[in-house]
């Protein structure tokens, strides 16, 4: 069932939407190719044609790439700061089509948290980003809790944008994005509710891409890790996965919708485009799965493409009564 009101204009809202700020271009570029996925192009009129014509209204902007070699901390927490200050100032001119997730600079906690407080204080992010793993360092690591407890203490919104597995690929594979990033984003989520992070910090709303990865399909089978940890039961965990929110990228599927749908509360599925580094041609069926499954109940197709983001995002909600007025 198409939602109507997408017909009277755009109005979803892009969770999983990214940017190349213009010194990051080559080195984007040069990491696609090397994953073996086509290079992303990028600049905010064709990001805001894109948006038009998939009738999103505002694109939750991130820049999902290392910010520097693993043995350059101060270059990754330079690279974060330019990234950052990049992001708000486009915001701040679009703030109507744009928001933002600031990168932080991990496995560098003290930049992490330095970093964090600076966008969400004088740059208004709407969030942070974190990779899936950073370095190898899974985000239930102990190391990573100051950073949690923070987060939390701020009520603040978490997207944990999917990145390769440590050890080298197997060339005889797909690229990484197809193959091993589902794999890296259930492994991390997993890591998270077997060390009890989002039990123990229920205000801080972390959002998986892409359904979850596998996820919603083997939540039951992970949680017989909680046999395993200790003070941990399997219902704690299934708890715990339940608590994270989903976006739809790559996720409008009659196999995926399903499962995610069964798992996930509907009040948790956001939309998400992953543009640019999906293709647009490869991704637009993807929105049409979502626009005409037949599973949606009453007003939940609304609810995925805007109303559950703007319980996230309150300033959107206000800016769509302003605009609608």
């Amino acid at each position: 069932m198409a939602d109507d009101l997408i017909r009277t204009g755009p109005t979803r809202i892009d969770v999983h939407q990214h940017l190349i700020p213009p010194e990051r271009a080559r080195a984007m570029a040069g990491r696609a190719s090397g994953l073996g996925w086509p290079a992303p192009v990028w600049d905010e009129e064709s990001a805001l044609a894109m948006m038009d014509r998939r009738s999103i209204a505002t694109g939750m902007l991130s820049y999902a790439a290392p910010l520097a070699a693993p043995d350059d901390p101060a270059g990754a927490r330079t690279g974060a700061r330019s990234v950052n200050e990049y992001t708000a100032q486009l915001v701040g001119k679009r703030s109507d089509r744009f928001g933002m997730f600031a990168v932080l600079p991990l496995p560098d906690v003290a930049g992490a948290l330095a970093e964090a407080a600076h966008a969400l204080d004088e740059l208004n992010a709407d969030g942070v980003m974190v990779l899936s793993n950073a370095q190898g360092h899974y985000l239930g690591d102990p190391a990573f809790e100051p950073l949690w407890a923070e987060l939390d203490h701020r009520s603040a919104v978490v997207f944990v944008h999917p990145t390769a597995p440590p050890g080298r690929p197997d060339p005889e594979l797909p690229p990484a994005p197809l193959v091993d990033f589902p794999y890296d984003t259930s492994r991390t989520a997993l890591h998270l509710a077997m060390r009890g992070v989002p039990r123990r910090y229920p205000r801080m709303r972390m959002i998986l891409p892409h359904a979850g990865g596998f996820l919603p399909y083997a939540a039951h089978r992970l949680a017989l890790a909680g046999h395993l940890a200790p003070d941990t039961t399997p219902e704690d965990i299934l708890a715990d996965l339940r608590r994270f929110y989903f976006d739809t990228a790559l996720a409008g599927s009659p196999a995926t919708l399903p499962s995610l749908l069964a798992f996930a509360d509907p009040e948790r599925i956001l939309f998400g485009s992953d543009f640019p580094m999906l293709p647009e041609e490869w991704s637009t069926g993807f929105d049409n799965g979502l626009d005409t499954y037949a599973g949606w109940g009453p007003g939940q197709l609304h609810a995925v493409n805007r109303g559950n983001a703007e319980k996230l995002f309150p300033r959107l909600a206000v800016t769509a009564r302003s605009t609608a007025g």
